[in-house]
């Protein structure tokens, strides 16, 4: 009866993974893109700062943090101008806004925010263009200045924007 059991469970898991790899259509990969199989390759020009303050390196950091993160949620090659995708823009806005006023009409709580603007252009479809602004903040308390938390805020907010680049672009959401 074992033996049967494990025939079973064998047939069962043969005949899932066949029927997975059968059933694969053109636009759907594991990573959650819906891009079409003919976009192969993908170009990010230089975002640029377009508003004051925030760190000089900024934009540097944003580049390579997009390209890197198209690179490993997809299987498109990166190139310096002419891809099938293209990302482009400038961060708009870097801003410390005081959140949460306390009695002494002191902000209880600090919000570092930051935007960005992308034109993003498939040379494939381009009913999948866009302009648009991109926004994500992180809260610290009052009593640490903006120097203290940079450091730690600015990698967790970049990466919320870029996923959701992301999801606008490859994912379609």
């Amino acid at each position: 009866m074992n033996k049967n059991l494990q025939r079973a469970a064998v047939k069962y898991f043969l005949s899932f993974v066949f029927l997975c790899s059968q059933t694969g259509c053109g636009i759907y990969s594991f990573s959650g893109t819906t891009l079409s199989p003919d976009i192969k390759t993908f170009t990010v020009v230089n975002f640029t700062m377009g508003t004051a303050g925030g760190p000089s390196n900024l934009p540097l950091t944003f580049n390579e943090k997009i390209k890197e993160y198209f690179q490993r949620n997809t299987d498109l090659k990166l190139l310096p101008t002419n891809g099938d995708l293209q990302l482009e823009g400038s961060i708009t806005d870097y801003q410390v806004i005081p959140q949460a006023p306390t009695a002494s009409d002191r902000a209880g709580v600090n919000r570092l925010n930051v935007t960005v603007q992308v034109r993003f252009n498939n040379n494939k479809d381009e009913t999948k263009n866009f302009d648009q602004s991109f926004s994500f903040y992180q809260d610290f308390p009052q009593n640490q200045t903006l120097n203290q938390v940079e450091a730690g805020l600015i990698p967790r907010i970049l990466d919320q924007i870029i996923q959701d680049i992301f999801n606008k672009a490859a994912a379609d959401w």
